[in-house]
């Protein structure tokens, strides 16, 4: 009698324990951050996100984008929690169009230009920098499209700084966002192409290319901000992930893929 009733009380508990574990994997699945973010950040967000996850439980789901274009999908719904933009102007047009929470807004990092080569390719621009654009067989040169992307507007600025935008224009083909510019020259698409630091020095791009830094003179700063979305569907685990961007652990992290971080005001 004993014994049925110390296996009966088992398998209550056994079944409650299960239970409990499926209350708790439904709250941690609802646990998420809904992140739209600039293509510049395509490397370093992730690892990011997977520290985050690591230390929280918290699952961040991440979409990469032009700016602009990532600026007109919350404009018409899109139920993000945050946007990391690569500028400053894209988040304040959010605010100022009520989609966004003007208290929230964080210059997170500071983002630079790079040309970039194929580690094949013939071209130094390690040492020539803006002078292989003339070279005869560069025939095309990829940039981010300006209309969107932030680094398409500073590749366009640095162009004209250096006198060169009238001589290459006809050459420049337009990646939707700065990923895909970069795509074009490691396809062959282009030539040379105007890319992210970040992206040049990102761990899946050792070893395939050759660059040169664009001086940070030759273009406006390329001051990156976030913003928590006005009607975001995890208003308090976004928050909580906003604050962890703003950590000493994140700035380092940053600061690997080549971002400086500004002094914050």
């Amino acid at each position: 009698m004993l014994t049925r009733r110390f296996v009966f009380l088992s398998l209550i508990a056994l079944l409650a324990l299960f239970s409990g574990a499926s209350i708790w994997r439904a709250e941690a699945v609802d646990r998420e951050v809904n992140v739209a973010a600039a293509a510049d950040l395509s490397s370093a967000l992730q690892e990011v996100a997977t520290n985050y996850e690591k230390h929280t439980g918290v699952v961040v789901k991440l979409s990469f984008g032009a700016s602009g274009a990532l600026t007109q999908q919350i404009q018409n719904g899109a139920p993000f929690d945050l946007f990391f933009s690569a500028d400053m102007d894209y988040p304040r047009q959010l605010i100022a169009g009520g989609q966004a929470e003007s208290a929230t807004l964080y210059r997170y990092a500071v983002g630079r230009l790079v040309l970039w080569v194929p580690k094949e390719s013939l071209l130094d621009v390690e040492h020539k920098g803006m002078d292989v654009l003339l070279d005869p067989s560069v025939k095309k040169i990829s940039i981010a499209n300006p209309q969107h992307a932030p680094y398409g507007r500073a590749a366009v600025a640095a162009l004209k700084h250096y006198g060169l935008y009238e001589k290459v224009t006809d050459r420049l083909v337009l990646g939707e966002n700065i990923s895909q510019a970069a795509q074009f020259v490691e396809s062959g698409n282009a030539q040379v192409g105007f890319v992210a630091l970040a992206h040049a020095i990102a761990p899946a791009m050792q070893g395939k290319g050759k660059y040169w830094t664009v001086p940070a003179e030759a273009y406006p700063p390329m001051d990156q901000g976030v913003v928590t979305i006005l009607h975001s569907p995890h208003p308090q685990d976004a928050a909580a992930f906003l604050e962890y961007v703003k950590t000493a652990e994140v700035a380092a992290l940053l600061r690997r893929y080549g971002f400086t971080l500004p002094e914050q005001k």
